[in-house]
């Protein structure tokens, strides 16, 4: 497949290392830049044969068959609609767009001219969450019915993330768009999210964002979605996910503790590994950094997609969720309540309703718990089910 990548900055490199390294058979033919020095430097670095500073000109480019928006949030909007227009498959970083509303317009727009959406959103194709879904799926643990994810680190590399009219928001937009589909996943797409309850605040940075955040997600079914997300965190990034459900429990970390330590005095100058704050004292790289976030196993699903006619696993769709979920969740970092969670075309499960199916002991009891403590002793406790009365067996 012959691919376009727009914009030049640390995402886009990210993705050009992965496509780099990908399946030997996508070549990146085109990049597109806003800087003409920058643009040139890139295509130079990974031997692409054509860039532009003309986007446009760029996505309708005839050796392009789909293109890979590595784009500040401000300009999604614009790159979706030129490849619906040119009829090219796009796939796009996250978030979609800076609100619901960008992201339902590119939605519309990708689907109205039949090409794929994509949402790229690295950390549901990382190895320890895919292997972690697919427990889930064949009921390992349960019914999930709490999923936490936190992403924390010192801020990010670029000056427009640091705008909020140019992101859209702070460390809430940018991070919770993962941590808010991570919880998706594992809770069930298709179940309704009803409404949010955030915190929101700008506690250490000069900027009209919020640098930390902590927010609920309220599912049809009621389970909720965690998340936890800061600019302010020290001592590199933080990637960690939890899953709570009826028959088990998972925890992932997926960036901070690697099981890959290293102690250097920092004589050497090499690279880390992302938001790492030091090069010296104790060191925690990443083996494979693009792969363990993700980016292999997410470029592998969105190309095999579009060569097969279907949708990869996450889709614009998604991406449009995500962006409604953290409108609800800004609604209430503002107001200190409940927010709904607004929809305009849902299409998921439509059975809001709480099913509970509580284990029974016997005929006559509800089994609450049952364990084994120190002295050998068995400890069953049942309560009734016509008088509600609780007892010890």
């Amino acid at each position: 497949m012959q691919l376009a990548i727009l914009g030049s900055g640390f995402i886009a490199r990210f993705y050009a290392e992965s496509l780099v390294a990908q399946r030997r058979k996508d070549v990146v033919t085109m990049i597109y830049a806003r800087d003409p020095e920058k643009v040139k430097a890139f295509a130079q670095q990974y031997d692409v044969p054509h860039y532009s500073t003309n986007l446009e000109e760029a996505v309708a480019h005839k050796d392009v068959d789909a293109v890979v928006v590595a784009l500040p949030n401000h300009l999604h909007l614009q790159a979706v609609l030129a490849c619906a227009k040119a009829g090219k498959h796009v796939l796009c970083t996250k978030p979609l767009g800076r609100n619901a509303a960008e992201a339902l317009q590119m939605l519309q727009a990708v689907e109205k001219a039949g090409i794929v959406g994509g949402y790229l959103e690295d950390l549901c194709y990382t190895p320890k969450f895919l292997k972690s879904l697919s427990s889930v799926k064949n009921g390992a643990i349960g019914e999930v019915i709490w999923a936490k994810s936190r992403e924390t680190h010192p801020g990010p590399h670029s000056d427009w993330f640091w705008s909020k009219e140019k992101a859209g928001g702070g460390c809430m937009i940018d991070l919770g768009c993962h941590c808010v589909e991570i919880s998706r996943n594992f809770i069930g797409k298709d179940m309704l999210p009803i409404e949010v309850m955030c915190w929101a605040d700008t506690r250490v940075h000069p900027i009209d964002a919020e640098d930390n955040a902590i927010g609920l997600v309220k599912y049809a079914n009621g389970a909720i979605g965690q998340f936890e997300v800061s600019w302010s965190f020290r001592g590199g990034m933080d990637l960690r996910d939890e899953v709570m459900g009826t028959e088990g429990t998972i925890w992932l970390n997926n960036f901070l503790r690697t099981g890959f330590e290293l102690f250097t005095t920092g004589k050497g100058n090499d690279y880390v590994a992302e938001k790492a704050e030091s090069n010296t004292g104790w060191l925690f790289p990443v083996g494979d950094e693009v792969h363990e976030l993700g980016y292999s196993h997410m470029f592998t699903d969105m190309f095999e997609a579009i060569e097969k006619g279907k949708q990869p696993s996450e889709t614009f769709y998604d991406g449009y969720i995500v962006n409604a979920i953290l409108d609800a969740a800004y609604a209430s970092a503002r107001s200190k309540q409940w927010e709904p969670v607004r929809i305009e075309d849902w299409r998921g499960a439509n059975n809001t309703s709480q099913q509970r199916d509580f284990p029974s002991y016997d005929e006559n009891y509800y089994l609450i718990k049952e364990e084994l403590l120190p002295s050998g002793e068995r400890k069953i406790i049942v309560k009734h089910k016509q008088t509600g009365s609780i007892e010890k067996r």
